[in-house]
């Protein structure tokens, strides 16, 4: 067993980002009574139980159509929607609708299958393939304790991922420009133990296509840290250097807070959330946000994560802007890792309603 114990762990750290992935734009109800105040509400603010938990911004329309008609069984709405991304140059985008459409698939993927039956050589459906089977590995694993859960879920979990080993393969083949499967490939390598230099040599492939892709960042921030492949200095030293050699408005400035958090909250370090190297990385951030695209599609989750941090600086004033801005999406880190994310923000929030007063 103590060999199992990391890919234990992992399974459930997939498991658990895949699920704070889900768009089903359902709220979280309320853990207890409102805990809203009524200057809150004057300001314009959401109450409690109407916050979504699930996403950090509206879907689109033309998407939430397309990933409709994938739950509904067709598969040319999806189809229809990567096809115009498929050369890229907006990576981001891609990865982002192929993780859409790949989380319906990890429920069910009949519509896929018959996808990928009418149009055999899609780098898409390949993509959308591939995703999906990172995804069901962890859902196959489940969140529980590795007490309470069987042999049957291990070997799942060991199956679902040599599967989506093969599937990226093929996905990259199909589309060599496209850094998306790569992206998939990053859990991969964190959850089966893929070493320092296998590690480096993905990355490298990634960067070829796409230097400054945000979400690749986040997974390989995520496999350097300390809790997963990596240590406080692995995962500082990425993140620093990403941040450093990214262009203004990429957002990549998010990611040192983001190793900060990740080595804070799991007691890897002990420095604090204050203090003039913490508020020196938030304004290097609120630089990023203010020079990024309106239509970034990880400009919410930068600005959440950049109120999370003002709150504990007692910026208020600045933490405000923030809410303002963002109030009523919040699934981001790291709200997504609170027992209580609606009530952790509504706390939040008031922190910084009065404090700005």
């Amino acid at each position: 067993m103590p060999r199992l114990l990391p890919l234990i762990v992992i399974a459930v750290a997939l498991y658990l980002w895949w699920k704070s992935r889900r768009s089903r734009g359902a709220a979280a109800p309320a853990a207890e009574a409102p805990r809203v105040s009524a200057r809150a509400l004057e300001l314009g603010f959401l109450p409690e139980d109407r916050l979504d938990t699930e996403r950090s911004r509206p879907r689109e329309p033309h998407v939430a159509a397309a990933v409709a008609a994938a739950r509904a069984g067709d598969w040319e709405p999806g189809a229809a929607l990567l096809a115009p991304t498929v050369d890229g140059p907006d990576w981001e985008l891609r990865t982002g609708l192929v993780g859409a459409l790949g989380d319906v698939a990890v429920d069910d993927d009949a519509w896929l299958t018959a996808w990928e039956k009418a149009e055999p050589e899609n780098p898409s459906a390949a993509a959308v393939r591939a995703w999906s089977t990172v995804g069901l590995a962890g859902k196959l694993r489940g969140s529980a304790r590795a007490s309470e859960t069987s042999r049957e879920q291990f070997d799942d979990f060991h199956r679902m991922m040599a599967r989506a080993d093969e599937e990226i393969t093929r996905a990259a083949e199909l589309n060599p420009a496209d850094p998306t499967p790569l992206v998939s490939a990053v859990w991969v390598a964190l959850s089966l133990g893929s070493s320092h230099e296998e590690m480096r040599e993905l990355w490298k492939r990634i960067v070829d296509r796409a230097p400054h892709h945000y979400d690749a960042h986040f997974a390989a921030l995520q496999y350097w840290c300390q809790k997963w492949r990596g240590s406080v200095e692995l995962a500082t030293g990425f993140a620093t250097s990403a941040a450093a050699t990214a262009p203004r408005g990429s957002l990549l400035t998010a990611l040192p807070l983001i190793s900060w958090y990740e080595h804070e909250s799991f007691g890897h370090t002990k420095k604090g959330f204050t203090g003039p190297e913490v508020s020196a990385l938030v304004d290097a951030l609120a630089a990023d946000v203010a020079a990024a695209r309106p239509d970034d599609p990880h400009l919410p989750e930068a600005r959440l994560l950049l109120a999370w941090y003002l709150v504990r600086l007692e910026r208020h004033a600045e933490a405000l802007a923030q809410f303002r801005i963002v109030d009523g999406f919040i699934g981001a880190f790291p709200w997504n890792y609170q027992s209580d994310p609606a009530g952790a923000y509504v706390r939040a929030r008031e922190k910084a309603i009065a404090g700005a007063s």
